[in-house]
């Protein structure tokens, strides 16, 4: 994809928000609620806890939790994925255990870490990668399992090694659904950290929200959650770039494979 499309489309994406912010900011400009104070407020609050208070560093606190966590998660869910997605009998054996760990939800678990870990990063860093693990897995296993039989009777006819097999069939066939997989984790990551900061934490963005509303710091509170919203937002940019840069052929592929299908449905109608 070229620069200029993906900004065309980073600005399609942004116009809504950007809406909703000026709608906010207008429907709050008058606001005497304790609870619900101006935005105007909010983000001067916002400005003084980056600048002058602990918000920046608690920012780059709970950053490095995500980053940690996913990283782990991103290299043993796609290493077991294909693994499990490659082997028809080691997929069928493992889809129970699969299913039962999918619907465990992980924010159970918390406590649990928290208890046996102490109130580190370690804790925290473990939760993200475990609940992360899943939708990764999952969607790789699915991604490996999709890789057209064509395609890997081709590499086979001509007898290319395993190893870049793997390197260059499997792999890149099964990158659009790992990046499926990597945008539900990172939406996980998100409130996993902010959870995991709140249950057991003395500094991060979930331990900044906690401490501001026990204080009844109303304002504080807001800036850390919009704080949050823009972090996630931020990242899900980052990833959909990523996406963008490693699956240019795929979606300049997408539109044409739409286009032969239409024509073909076209052509099967007027036959008939």
């Amino acid at each position: 994809m070229s620069a200029q499309r993906f900004v065309r489309s980073a600005l399609t994406q942004l116009w809504l928000p950007a809406v909703a912010v000026v709608l906010w900011f207008a429907a709050s400009a008058r606001s005497t609620n304790f609870y619900f104070p101006p935005l105007s407020t909010i983000l001067r609050h916002l400005w003084t806890g980056l600048s002058d208070g602990p918000l920046l560093g608690d920012l780059g606190y709970s950053l490095r939790n995500i980053v940690g966590g996913l990283l782990i998660s991103t290299v043993l869910g796609v290493a077991a994925g294909v693994t499990i997605g490659e082997n028809t009998r080691l997929r069928q054996a493992t889809a129970p255990m699969l299913n039962l760990a999918r619907a465990t939800p992980m924010v159970a678990l918390v406590p649990v870490f928290i208890l046996t870990m102490g109130i580190g990063a370690a804790p925290k860093v473990c939760v993200i990668a475990l609940g992360t693990f899943w939708p990764i897995l999952l969607n790789t296993i699915s991604g490996v399992s999709g890789v057209s039989p064509s395609v890997r009777e081709t590499a086979r006819s001509y007898r290319i090694p395993r190893r870049l097999h793997m390197a260059k069939v499997v792999l890149p066939g099964a990158l659009p659904q790992i990046f499926a997989g990597l945008r539900v984790a990172l939406s996980l990551a998100v409130v996993l950290m902010v959870v995991s900061e709140i249950y057991g934490s003395n500094v991060g963005l979930g331990n900044f929200i906690l401490q501001s509303g026990s204080n009844f710091q109303v304002a504080d509170t807001w800036a850390g959650t919009v704080l949050i919203g823009i972090l996630g937002y931020l990242l899900s940019l980052l990833v959909l770039a990523a996406e963008q840069v490693s699956l240019g052929w795929y979606f300049q592929r997408a539109p044409r494979a739409r286009r032969v299908s239409t024509l073909g449905r076209g052509r099967d109608r007027a036959t008939a």
